[in-house]
């Protein structure tokens, strides 16, 4: 299905129905697809929309490099293009990052209930290693930009492999949205908050969650033994179970 926002089509994928709705916000790199047991679990008893906004999925890039700022306004127009006025939350990875910034400001919609897996927003302080190479990294963009594709091949070596596999856009908006730290946003959050993270979670580690349960006033944060960065996958049963606890908690 499609809905049409700003002139972009956005795809995204719907199951269930009920009195009560759920959007779950991906994370960085995912499709709609990823999310579709999730979604059809949690489709059983409200109805549940897993949209790809831009630049993932099916979904064109946004028209320039964006921050969380700008995807979250995005998907309040999306919301309202739906026609969803009061909706729960579950965002993954990066889709928890939108979050933040989405439920801790009053809106026209009405958030319930929100769910972060393994969520991101957290920037940790940089190691003295990653002071070196950022200055090694400027250093060299200043030597190699007269040569632009010695630049680029030298930026694919240095790059995390989500930095290597976007476009040129995507990688401006991918710097936007990891350098902006989001604790400050956490305290202004009201909703009752529940946080399911991978016990071995290497890219949102798990001392990350520990920072959302510190400072979200109404948070809970639920560790999943085994697990990494897709949790939710890794251990579906055992997180079906946490979910349908909390959402069935009225």
């Amino acid at each position: 299905m499609v809905a049409e926002v700003r002139g972009i089509p956005v795809n995204y994928i719907s199951f269930g129905e009920g009195p009560e709705t759920a959007v779950i916000l991906q994370g960085w790199g995912t499709n709609a697809a990823l999310y579709k047991d999730l979604a059809a679990h949690l489709g059983q008893t409200m109805r549940v929309f897993v949209p790809e906004l831009p630049g993932f999925g099916a979904t064109p890039e946004p028209p320039e490099a964006w921050d969380a700022e700008a995807y979250a306004a995005f998907t309040l127009e999306l919301l309202e293009a739906l026609g969803i006025r009061e909706t729960h939350l579950i965002g993954h990875s990066n889709g928890g990052r939108i979050m933040l910034v989405l439920a801790s400001k009053p809106r026209e919609v009405k958030f319930g209930k929100l769910v972060f897996l393994d969520a991101a927003g957290v920037v940790p302080k940089p190691t003295v290693k990653k002071k070196l190479r950022a200055a090694a990294y400027k250093i060299g963009k200043f030597f190699l930009s007269p040569f632009p594709k010695a630049l680029e091949a030298w930026r694919q070596k240095r790059g995390s492999a989500d930095y290597r596999a976007a476009s040129p856009r995507m990688r401006q908006t991918l710097v936007k949205l990891v350098n902006r730290d989001l604790r400050d946003l956490m305290p202004m959050i009201p909703n009752p908050s529940l946080l399911i993270w991978g016990e071995k979670d290497t890219d949102t580690p798990l001392w990350m969650g520990k920072v959302f349960e510190e400072r979200i006033p109404d948070a809970g944060l639920v560790t999943v033994p085994g697990a990494g960065h897709y949790a939710y996958l890794e251990q579906s049963r055992f997180v079906f179970r946490v979910l349908d606890s909390f959402f069935s908690n009225r």
